[in-house]
């Protein structure tokens, strides 16, 4: 029997980015006059200080991100895409960051990033730190094809807080099935989560190491009390 890897989770905005790719979204639609600038940016980061403060409307901010692309075709959709990865995530992507996954990759951890944002930004985000494992908020969508398009709606549960622990544990039990004539199906019994918010402390308190990496203010405090490494990926 094999041993079964090591579950290293990352979070994504302001953990292994420097900022946040959901608000990101929100400026780069402005910037390509997509939107209008005062009111997009008004809402934007109305509901980025709900996140902050713990108490993000999650189905709310999904329908506003998602609203300015509903009616493009997946075509544009992915052009759109990777234009927002190549020109503003790529600038946002820590080299420390790259190197902490690579570091996870090359011991022959099992890589997962596991992020509040929808899975329609951080797809290739995930694929441009090389981890091939996503966990995210999932979307609706009506059609197929060149006929796809997004409702605006979540699917499912959100990745958000406790639904972080319900996504996983899913994700898990899916990963059982699949690996145990390999016997090498990963666990929160070895695992280890690096996260900047407070919004993750239900899965920090669930894994085996917690780390709090430039940590908001509360979830400093709140690594402080329990004893979990506090670190910087930012230089």
């Amino acid at each position: 029997m094999t041993t079964a890897p090591k579950l290293a989770l990352f979070d994504l905005d302001n953990t292994l980015l420097a900022g946040d790719s959901d608000h990101a979204w929100g400026e780069f639609l402005i910037d390509r006059g997509l939107v209008d600038e005062a009111t997009h940016r008004a809402q934007n980061d109305a509901f980025y200080a709900q996140y902050t403060r713990g108490e993000l409307d999650i189905h709310g901010y999904v329908a506003f991100t998602l609203q300015p692309i509903l009616e493009l075709p997946p075509r544009e959709l992915e052009a759109l895409r990777a234009e927002f990865v190549t020109t503003e995530v790529a600038k946002i992507m820590l080299p420390q960051a790259i190197a902490l996954v690579n570091s996870h990759r090359d011991a022959g951890d099992l890589c997962v990033i596991i992020t509040a944002t929808n899975e329609f930004i951080t797809r290739p985000i995930a694929d441009a730190f090389g981890v091939e494992h996503l966990i995210a908020t999932g979307l609706e969508t009506i059609g197929d094809g060149e006929s796809l398009r997004y409702t605006g709606k979540i699917a499912g549960t959100p990745c958000y807080q406790h639904g972080k622990i319900a996504k996983l544990e899913e994700w898990l039990r899916q990963r059982q099935l699949v690996a145990e004539s390999q016997h090498r199906s990963a666990s929160l019994a070895d695992s280890i989560l690096y996260s900047d918010s407070i919004n993750d402390l239900p899965l920090l308190s669930a894994v085996t190491t917690a780390v709090a990496v430039d940590p908001d203010p509360r979830l400093e405090q709140e690594a402080r009390a329990r004893g979990w490494e506090i670190r910087s990926l930012r230089g």
